[in-house]
C-alpha cells in the first residue's frame, strides 16, 4: 500500500472516531439532565479510575495501553466540562459566598501596611486610599494579615511581586494560611535614592543602610564607593535609622519619599539599576467582597501528587476560553514534594465562565480557594 492509500485509511477511521464521539457526548448531555436533575455530583473518581483499566485491558500492548488511558482521560475530561456547562445554563452553580459591591468603602477606613513611615508600602497605600487616610504600620507581614483578620484594620497592603526581585513567597504562603481576600492592587515605580543627614557630603558617607534586595538592585552604584554595606529589614527602618542617630558617616538607600519622611536630604536618585523596576501591592481585606467591575481572580490550589493531574486542572481555563495571567508554586508546608498553585486569571465571579471553571476545579482539585477578585 502506498502512503496516499494509508491516509485514506487513516481519514476512513478517523471519521468514524469523530461519529462515535458526538455519540458519546450526546449521552453525555443525557447524564447531565440526569444529575441535575437529581442533584448527583458531576465528578466520580472511582467510576472513571475503573473506566480506565477496563478500557486499557482491551489493548495488545503497553504502548497502547497508555494511549488509550490519555485519550480516555480527554474524553472524560470534556465530559466533565459538557456537564459542568449545562449545569451553569440550568442555574445550578450554587452561590459564591462573594458579594458584589459597586465601592470597597464610602466612609473613613483603618488601613495597616508593614514596615516603618516612609516604606514603599506606605506609598502605595496613599496612591490608593489617598493621604488621609487613618493607617498605621506593623514589623511583619504577617502582623498585617493578623490585624485585617482580627479586625484591628479594614485593609492591609502588602507586597506580593517586584519586576525584578519577583514574587514575596511569604505573602503567598500567608493568603493560603489566612482567611483573608485580595480586592484591590497597585503597582509602585521603584526609585531608589541614597540619601543622608542635610549637608552629607559623599565623601563622608563610611556606611550604608538598605534592604538587600535593595542593596542588590543597586550593585552597581555602589560598586563606584567603597563603603560598609548593612542590611536592614526594610529600606524605612533604614533611613529611620540614619535620621535618628545623625552620623553624617551614614547614608540609607530608600525611596525619595522615606527622605521626606524623615528630613534626609537626596544626595543620588535612580541608584537602582533597572529603571523600569516596579513593585505591585496587593488590597486585602477579611470581607468577601469584589467590585462589581473586577477583572482579575486569584485562586489557588492543590493537586493529586500524579501525573498530569496539573494539567487536567490547568485544561478549565482552556474550555472556558479564560486567560490565564500567571501561575506559582509553593510548597506545602509538612508534605514533602507536593506542592500549592496560585492562579491568576482575567475575568469576574459573575461571568457564567468563570463560574463554570470555578465549578470544575472546585470538584476536582484539592483544597481550592477563591483568593479574590479585583
Amino acid at each position: 500500500m502506498d502512503l496516499l492509500e494509508l491516509r485514506g485509511k487513516i481519514d476512513e477511521i478517523d471519521a468514524k472516531i469523530v461519529e462515535l464521539y458526538e455519540k458519546r457526548m450526546d449521552i453525555s448531555r443525557q447524564v447531565a439532565e440526569y444529575k441535575i436533575e437529581t442533584g448527583k455530583q458531576v465528578f466520580d473518581k472511582a467510576r472513571e479510575e475503573e473506566k480506565l483499566r477496563k478500557v486499557k485491558a482491551l489493548t495488545h500492548n503497553e504502548f497502547n495501553a497508555l494511549g488509550i488511558e490519555e485519550l480516555f482521560e480527554q474524553i472524560m475530561s470534556m465530559s466533565r466540562k459538557l456537564q459542568y456547562r449545562m449545569l451553569t445554563e440550568h442555574g445550578s452553580t450554587g452561590r459564591l459566598p462573594f458579594i458584589g459591591v459597586d465601592c470597597l468603602y464610602k466612609e473613613k477606613v483603618k488601613v495597616v501596611f508593614q514596615g516603618a513611615e516612609g516604606a514603599y508600602s506606605q506609598a502605595a497605600m496613599v496612591q490608593y486610599f489617598g493621604d488621609q487616610a487613618d493607617s498605621f504600620h506593623v514589623d511583619t507581614f504577617r502582623d498585617a494579615m493578623t490585624a485585617i483578620d482580627e479586625g484591628r484594620a479594614d485593609f492591609a497592603v502588602l507586597p506580593i511581586e517586584n519586576s525584578t526581585a519577583g514574587i514575596v513567597s511569604e505573602i503567598y504562603d500567608l493568603l493560603a494560611e489566612f482567611e483573608n481576600y485580595i480586592v484591590g492592587e497597585q503597582i509602585i515605580k521603584i526609585e531608589h535614592c541614597l540619601m543622608a543627614l542635610p549637608g552629607t557630603r559623599m565623601e563622608e558617607i563610611r556606611t550604608v543602610y538598605s534592604h538587600p534586595q535593595s542593596l542588590m538592585q543597586s550593585a552597581r552604584f555602589l560598586s563606584e564607593h567603597n563603603w560598609r554595606q548593612i542590611s536592614m529589614h526594610n529600606n524605612a527602618f533604614a533611613a529611620q535609622k540614619v535620621a535618628e542617630e545623625k552620623n553624617r558617616c551614614q547614608a540609607a538607600i530608600a525611596s525619595e519619599y522615606a527622605a521626606k519622611i524623615y528630613g534626609l536630604e537626596v544626595l543620588a536618585r535612580g541608584v537602582n539599576q533597572s529603571s523600569t523596576n516596579s513593585t505591585r501591592f496587593i488590597i486585602v481585606t477579611n470581607q468577601k467582597i469584589f467590585l462589581e467591575n473586577a477583572k482579575k481572580i486569584s485562586i489557588c490550589f492543590e493537586v493529586p501528587h500524579e501525573s498530569g493531574s496539573l494539567y487536567h486542572m490547568l485544561s478549565h481555563f482552556i474550555y472556558n476560553n479564560l486567560n490565564m495571567n500567571r501561575i506559582e508554586s509553593r510548597p506545602i508546608e509538612d508534605r514533602s514534594w507536593e506542592y500549592r498553585f496560585f492562579i491568576d486569571f482575567e475575568g469576574n465571579l459573575s461571568d457564567s465562565a468563570v463560574k463554570n471553571a470555578l465549578r470544575g476545579l472546585r470538584a476536582e482539585a484539592r483544597n481550592m480557594r477563591i483568593l479574590g477578585n479585583y
